[in-house]
């Protein structure tokens, strides 16, 4: 029995909510169980403090890297598949990276921004957003590939930058500097619109993601107050594949499809504990999880924070 199998076996499963063709099952710590601060902060956080920084690795700059500074006096969670804007062309995480406190690391990116290279600021900030979950999904199974083979966590950039081409034909947005931002940019109503039939639950700290009837993804992160901070990225990053579903079946104004049944999320769950499991050191704190299944693929970081002294999985 792993770490994964252990944790998700410790969940309790919510009543599912459904909007359109987005239906979410969270998933919740056990009653009684209670985490009240999990030790980091998350990027929106640290930046809006100014707790951090994130800029080129140099003036010439380097595509797949960027440099993080934590400035604070506790670590820092970023996320997979966050973005980041400004500087000479926005990136998105290629994994998620805890970053220790006073601490500077490169971080390893793609970008989603492909017909810019020129300075637009100094520092980058944040998007406030996530990629598209099956762009995620794709650039997790390259940055898997690329460790295993490498040992590094590059993406296919090529196959990155074709994803977003593809994501924007979708919605018929064309971008001059081919930027994923632009799309959202286009979708923020619908997005908006989403986002409102969605709300986190007390004890949650994840959710099973099903996009027109099919399962899409798993989040689970530590505590109740991580998944409340990264909801609103989390649900437009599924949201974006549910309104392109729609926009390649033409089908926007059809009713509410059928949700799921929890027996559904259930065998996922049972799958991901079930997954092949990798391990390897992390860039910044922890340990670096990558899975393979059947069907599926995924990666989670573990970690020790403040004064745990077993790891426990901050976000799978």
């Amino acid at each position: 029995m792993n770490i994964i199998h252990t944790t998700l076996g410790g969940l309790e499963l919510g009543a599912r909510v459904a909007h359109r063709d987005l239906a979410v099952i969270p998933l919740l710590l056990a009653d009684g169980e209670e985490v009240s601060d999990p030790g980091y902060l998350v990027l929106d956080e640290a930046l809006a403090a100014k707790r951090c920084r994130v800029t080129e690795v140099s003036e010439g700059g380097s595509v797949p890297e960027l440099l993080f500074v934590n400035e604070a006096d506790r670590p820092i969670l970023l996320l997979d598949g966050e973005e980041l804007v400004g500087a000479k062309q926005n990136r998105v995480l290629n994994v998620t990276l805890m970053v220790g406190a006073k601490q500077a690391l490169q971080i390893p990116v793609s970008c989603v921004e492909q017909g810019r290279w020129s300075w637009r600021s100094r520092d980058f900030a944040s998007a406030k957003r996530t990629m598209y979950a099956k762009g995620r999904r794709e650039k997790m199974a390259q940055v898997s590939m690329s460790l295993r083979s490498q040992g590094s966590r590059r993406a296919d950039q090529g196959a990155v930058w074709d994803s977003v081409a593809a994501h924007s034909m979708a919605f018929s947005v064309h971008s001059p500097t081919g930027a994923m931002a632009d799309v959202y940019e286009d979708q923020a109503g619908a997005l908006d619109e989403m986002r409102r039939g969605f709300s986190s639950q007390p004890r949650q700290v994840g959710a099973v993601f099903f996009v027109a009837g099919e399962v899409a993804g798993l989040e689970l992160f530590d505590a109740p107050s991580t998944f409340a901070a990264l909801s609103a990225k989390l649900i437009d990053s599924y949201a974006m594949d549910a309104l392109a579903s729609r926009s390649e079946t033409a089908d926007r104004i059809a009713p509410d499809r059928p949700a799921p049944d929890l027996s559904v999320a259930e065998a996922f769950i049972a799958e991901v504990s079930q997954a092949d499991l990798e391990r390897y050191d992390a860039l910044g704190e922890g340990t670096d999880l990558r899975l393979h299944g059947r069907q599926l693929v995924g990666g989670a970081l573990a970690a020790a924070l403040g004064d745990d002294k077993a790891e426990r999985i901050v976000h799978l």
